[in-house]
């Protein structure tokens, strides 16, 4: 094989070609015979045993030569890569291919080159972040769900009013005729919840079981067509009125919640595991908006080959968790009324912020020359491997170690940003701050706070 006219182009882009000599698109067309000829049928042969110079004396001598390209393409593209020391991203394509009369192919490929990246500030990256504040009344709320999953329904023999239940039949009108959908019997509704259309739970306010109404509801303008502004009667009749009995608060209810035994545990425990989500939730918060401005400080030109292939990938792993549930991607979106192009639309954003990230992780690993030794990829291997309760051996077997080598380093990149990070307070904390100080009487201001003051105003001036 020989590689000439290698050409860069464009949005990350390289051409070039690559030339096969007879005996090797000899080799490529011979291939392409042995895989196809049982599929041919020739007059006088038995099915799949006719000999090759047969078929093509009927089909001509290039009857073989699309498929002996497309056996020939994938080794002569890696031997280019690999002699140009190219990089690339994506799949390649074919853009022309040609025999000359000596029988020698040429190949001309194009593919998306992996894009320089200049980086720009990603250490001292200042971002906001949140305060994790978690009080006795967050506690209080949390036990208050607990304390609601846990409740009786108790049958009342009063009006029903917001945050009961009430069982009803219900049957709707429009134009004094039924419409489709609108009927139903011993449906358990809870007041207040907003499961029905806008008025309707309000106007059962008030009724007690045996009691029968007509409701006068119009749809609101965005409902489905045919009802959208709709003016409409349901004829409802009440046959059960239900309110939430819930449980005391106590050591009692503690134990039937919990594994513990005193409330004041339960209650600290509930704390912290408050304050471990809400850490974790200002970190990814904090951490998101770190990498964001890294990104916004790198410059580099994305070819679309690697959004498309992200894109590719994401759409699998939508496909492997729906199959996970029984269902297919193609079911989903015809259930959700998408097609495939508005599918894909929908996931290009998140597909380029995923690929920008990597690219600047990458490039951070490279220009910190960040190293991932022996042990440390051992470690991870027995940890994955204990994770899944699978050998170690299975593990590098499933994964490759370039693959986890790459991984890590990128992790490695993105604690160093971390580390070097700057919280900042948020905006609105932060304006509340600045309005409080601008409002302190000058005289009452600390000398020490003035003169600090001054000195960063000095020293903004002299970086200016």
């Amino acid at each position: 094989m020989i590689v000439k006219n290698v050409e860069k182009k464009e949005k990350n882009t390289v051409s070039f070609q690559v030339e096969l000599d007879k005996a090797e698109f000899e080799e490529a067309v011979n291939g392409a015979y042995i895989k196809n000829k049982k599929k041919i049928n020739v007059p006088g042969f038995r099915k799949g045993k006719a000999p090759r110079m047969v078929i093509e004396g009927m089909y001509g001598t290039n009857v073989f030569y699309d498929d002996a390209v497309d056996e020939a393409a994938p080794k002569a593209f890696e031997f280019a890569v690999k002699e140009e020391k190219l990089e690339t991203v994506g799949r390649p394509s074919i853009s022309n291919y040609d025999v000359s009369d000596e029988k020698v192919l040429t190949l001309t490929f194009e593919a998306a080159l992996y894009p320089e990246v200049t980086l720009g500030q990603y250490k001292g990256i200042e971002a906001p972040r949140q305060e994790i504040n978690i009080t006795d009344a967050d506690v209080d709320a949390y036990i208050e769900e607990i304390r609601k999953r846990n409740a009786r329904q108790i049958t009342v023999e009063r009006p029903a009013k917001l945050g009961d239940t009430v069982l009803i039949d219900y049957d709707g009108y429009l134009d004094g005729k039924r419409f489709d959908g609108g009927k139903a019997e011993g449906t358990n509704l809870e007041l207040g919840s907003g499961q029905f259309v806008p008025g309707f739970e309000e106007q059962i306010v008030g009724m007690k079981a045996g009691d029968e109404k007509d409701i006068d509801i119009t749809f609101p303008e965005n409902y489905h067509e045919g009802l959208a502004g709709k003016a409409v009667v349901f004829k409802v009749k009440v046959h059960e009125v239900t309110e939430m009995e819930l449980p005391a608060v106590d050591d009692e209810f503690t134990k039937d919640v919990s594994e513990f035994d005193k409330l004041s545990d339960y209650r600290e425990a509930i704390m912290e595991q408050l304050v471990k989500k809400r850490t974790e939730a200002v970190d990814e918060d904090f951490g998101y908006n770190v990498l964001q401005k890294a990104v916004e400080n790198m410059t580099c030109e994305i070819p679309d080959a690697m959004i498309e292939e992200r894109m590719g990938m994401m759409i699998n792993e939508y496909d492997r968790n729906l199959m996970a549930r029984g269902m297919r991607l193609e079911e989903y979106m015809r259930m959700t009324g998408m097609d495939p192009v508005a599918f894909q639309n929908m996931l290009r954003p998140q597909a380029e912020a995923q690929v920008k990230t990597d690219l600047l992780l990458n490039a951070v690993a490279k220009a910190e020359d960040i190293q991932v030794t022996d042990e440390e990829l051992d470690k991870a291997v027995e940890d994955i491997a204990k994770a899944y309760g699978v050998s170690a051996e299975q593990i590098k077997q499933a994964v490759p170690a370039d693959s986890m080598i790459g991984d890590m380093k990128k992790k490695k990149a993105n604690d160093l940003i971390m580390q070097n990070a700057v919280p900042t307070a948020p905006a609105e904390e932060k304006a509340e701050e600045e309005k409080a100080e601008e409002e302190k009487p000058a005289a009452k201001k600390s000398p020490a706070k003035r003169a600090a003051k001054k000195a960063e105003t000095q020293t903004e001036d002299a970086a200016e």
